[in-house]
């Protein structure tokens, strides 16, 4: 099992460190004790700079790669900075559904490359708590028109290093196309939209 587990971590982390790297920038900035994950896969970067995070996924992979607790705990502590004791918790569901987590018991919420995470799974989030969102499958939009939340931040890449933002946030989140972002478009096409300016990542503060 240690072996299967170690070999499908190695197989999604496909540019090994980035997603740490992208965590612990979000860490520097985001004092966040518990994370909710959505839509997981093998991402277990998480672990790697908070110490209790809630995996979510239905995919059976996933589901074996966490059931291998000690080849997880193996994986995490090979990360410099890593949480001493970090409580990793993975539930095998549909984040469309009723999820086992307490109504804002998270301090982060993540939505990456896993649709609209922001939609089902924001009442888990505490006001003035976090959404860290790419713009992929049409998330950073979703929660960009969702009166529940205010662009707090951007993740700004470069050379594979990220960096959290605050400055100028108002030139973000701008269509490039004349349209109107609503919920039923975005669920009709299933993507992110083209902004004039654009990010890595975006963060969201929940404010209500």
């Amino acid at each position: 099992m240690a072996e299967s587990a170690r070999r499908l971590w190695v197989q999604q982390d496909r540019h090994p460190g980035d997603r740490w790297r992208l965590f612990r920038a979000v860490g520097a900035v985001v004092a966040a004790e518990r994370v909710l994950y959505p839509g997981c896969y093998l991402d277990l970067a998480p672990s790697f700079v908070f110490p209790s995070v809630t995996y979510v996924d239905v995919d059976r992979r996933a589901a074996a790669f966490f059931a291998d607790e000690e080849e997880v705990q193996a994986i995490i502590a090979e990360h410099d900075g890593a949480p001493p004791e970090p409580e990793v918790v993975f539930v095998s569901a549909d984040y469309t559904e009723q999820l086992p987590v307490a109504e804002e018991s998270v301090d982060l919420l993540v939505s990456l490359y896993a649709g609209f995470v922001s939609e089902f799974c924001t009442p888990a989030l505490r006001v003035g708590g976090t959404l860290l969102v790419n713009p992929s499958h049409g998330d950073a939009a979703m929660a960009s028109i969702d009166p529940r939340y205010r662009l707090s931040g951007v993740v700004l890449s470069s050379g594979g290093d990220h960096r959290v933002s605050d400055r100028g946030l108002d030139r973000y989140l701008e269509p490039k196309k004349p349209i109107t972002i609503t919920a039923d478009l975005l669920h009709r096409t299933g993507r992110g939209v083209g902004y004039t300016r654009s990010a890595t990542a975006y963060l969201f503060e929940r404010v209500r």
